[in-house]
């Protein structure tokens, strides 16, 4: 009864996430058209690899023909960032939550199902995850697949603004939270201010974003880790 009570909240709180993975996917969809890619192909590649940056990386590669070593690594370097959530994220399971689980939830973890995942109470349930996702995979790759059949149809501009729905979303996520723990409030603060900075900084401008968002990650994460450490007695809240 408590996994069917946890896969519908999952489901709930999924919903506006798959919604708004339709809407940017989509211009990635028309991204993908212009690289000479069919639906099916785009579908596959958004099944497979939900990661919009790390797709537009090795979507500018791949149309520049490059070699497949070359794809690995742009799309690794991309994606590194998810190393880092995976790592918070298991944190969040019990101890007694079966590899299964963690396997499986491992398919899926994207910034916005971190972001509702970090913010549960206590122990976080798979089959809250699974929810989820239900909701946000198919929005993300079906999005892809009808922004390749639809091409150049629509605007440029309405399509660079469907992308605002996916900043919008992730500040519904944290702000929240931020409201109620001002040490969330300080690491959220941070970390707005810092990626504004690195880009004026001479040495970090020069790098990547993914690059950028890796080292601003281990340095705000681990001050606040250190500062503000969770205990077992915030699981259990």
């Amino acid at each position: 009864m408590m996994q069917k009570t946890s896969f519908r909240n999952g489901i709930q709180d999924g919903l506006p996430i798959g919604l708004g993975y339709a809407a940017v996917s989509f211009s990635l969809g028309i991204a993908m058209r212009t690289a000479g890619m069919t639906w099916y192909q785009g579908f596959l590649l958004s099944l497979v690899n939900l990661a919009s940056a790390g797709q537009y990386a090795g979507l500018q590669v791949i149309a520049a023909d490059a070699a497949y070593l070359e794809i690995v690594l742009v799309t690794l370097v991309a994606n590194a960032r998810y190393l880092l959530m995976s790592t918070a994220l298991s944190q969040k399971f019990s101890q007694k939550t079966p590899y299964f689980h963690r396997f499986f939830v491992s398919y899926a973890v994207t910034d916005e199902l971190f972001g509702i995942a970090v913010r549960q109470n206590g122990f976080l349930d798979p089959f809250y995850y699974y929810g989820a996702m239900s909701m946000a995979v198919p929005g993300w790759c079906i999005g892809t697949a009808l922004g390749i059949i639809a091409g150049n149809i629509l605007p440029v501009r309405i399509v660079s603004a469907l992308s605002v729905a996916l900043y919008g979303m992730f500040l519904a996520i944290i702000l929240p939270p931020a409201r109620n723990d001002r040490a969330v409030a300080a690491v959220v603060c941070a970390g707005f201010l810092l990626s504004w900075a690195s880009g004026h900084i001479p040495f970090l401008s020069t790098m990547t974003a993914g690059t950028k968002t890796i080292l601003l990650t281990i340095l705000i994460a681990g001050t606040a880790a250190a500062l503000r450490p969770h205990t077992e007695d915030d699981h259990d809240a």
